[in-house]
């Protein structure tokens, strides 16, 4: 069992940046592939990034390329993402999720383990 709890959002005007963590709780933490989702208002949960369990690989969706970051430190059961040049449409509750196909199927469904989620909000 992993429990997922996020901090880091905010608020932040366009162009700032914001690094969100998720804490894990767990002694299989460093099992899983972890990621991170978005979901704004009256849309769907999407991918945004993940890394492998061992933190070699990662992948992103295209509109963060270049702008975030996605890291963990399996020492400390924790996964981060930098958010760069932050803009409006980035705004969204953000979550942690971890599950062991997440890097290669990017895929809310088959999601094992969820965090409650931060706000993101960026201002124009």
């Amino acid at each position: 069992q992993v429990q997922l709890v996020e901090s880091g959002g905010g608020l932040v005007q366009a162009g700032g940046s914001l690094r969100l963590s998720c804490a894990a709780s767990g002694r299989t933490f460093s099992d899983y592939s972890m990621g991170w989702f978005c979901q704004a208002p009256g849309k769907e949960r999407e991918f945004v990034a993940a890394i492998s369990s061992s933190g070699t690989n990662t992948g992103y969706r295209n509109s963060v390329k270049g702008r975030f970051t996605i890291s963990r430190d399996n020492a400390k059961n924790t996964v981060y993402l930098q958010m760069n040049s932050l803009k409006p449409e980035d705004t969204a509750l953000y979550y942690c999720a971890g599950g062991r196909s997440l890097l290669t199927s990017r895929n809310s469904r088959i999601v094992d383990y969820w965090g409650q989620g931060t706000q993101v909000t960026v201002s124009s």
